[in-house]
């Protein structure tokens, strides 16, 4: 655990320097795993946040391809357990290795959008997150980030942004009498999103803002029903 810890110490330093980070809902995050923290993605340091405001875990995650040959974070993630995923097909190599990741009891961490959003708010899920819980039967974790999509910009004029973390309540996805399909999954990453979206700020929701299954969610109601039908419909 000493690498996390090194690295993590680190990146605190960077982070204070850049931004003020808020973190709610830290008594929701499990003591151990396995579970998977889906969280949304609108900045390349989108991933440092949870890392630093987690307690100590070894846990792994997915990073896009093309950073395998960047000459510092190649090797600092490869180093940190990283799996790099081909955003650009479905990836079963990487999928099958986060799964085993996940039943060999370990955190994964990942952006069910596959990609960094470039316009601040959630851009539609991918059903990768639905796949490693629907198959490992582990509890997930959703967690939101707000403001980072300004991050960068602030920085460049000397401000520190105020960033965000709201962790929600880890749940499962509900059972089905079937095997997963592909319209299963389409509504599996249909709560997985809304679940995150009820926890960034209402500009961040993007694609989910308005839609059924969050409002439902932030009256306090059970968002599935909402979910499962849109993708029957």
């Amino acid at each position: 655990m000493w690498r996390y810890r090194l690295v993590r110490f680190i990146i605190t330093l960077v982070q204070r320097t850049l931004c003020r980070l808020e973190v709610v809902g830290l008594e929701n995050v499990p003591a151990a795993g396995p579970y998977i923290l889906v969280v949304n993605h609108m900045s390349t340091a989108d991933i440092a946040f949870p890392f630093i405001a987690f307690p100590v875990q070894q846990w792994r995650f997915f990073a896009g391809e093309k950073w395998a040959d960047h000459w510092l974070w190649g090797p600092l993630m490869a180093w940190l357990g990283v799996i790099f995923i081909d955003r650009s097909t479905v990836d079963r190599r990487a999928l099958r290795e986060a799964l085993a990741a996940v039943r060999a009891g370990e955190v994964f961490g990942l952006a069910p959008e596959g990609t960094r959003s470039k316009v601040g708010a959630i851009q539609p899920g991918k059903d990768g997150a639905a796949f490693l819980a629907a198959q490992s039967g582990a509890p997930i974790l959703p967690a939101g980030i707000s403001n980072s999509d300004v991050l960068f910009a602030s920085a460049r004029r000397f401000r520190r942004a105020r960033i965000t973390l709201r962790i929600g309540e880890p749940f499962m996805l509900p059972e089905l009498d079937h095997r997963p399909r592909g319209r299963d999954l389409s509504a599996y990453t249909c709560l997985i999103m809304t679940h995150i979206a009820a926890l960034v700020e209402p500009r961040h929701r993007g694609v989910y803002a308005g839609t059924p299954a969050l409002h439902a969610l932030l009256a306090g109601e059970e968002p599935w029903p909402c979910c499962h039908a849109a993708e029957r419909s």
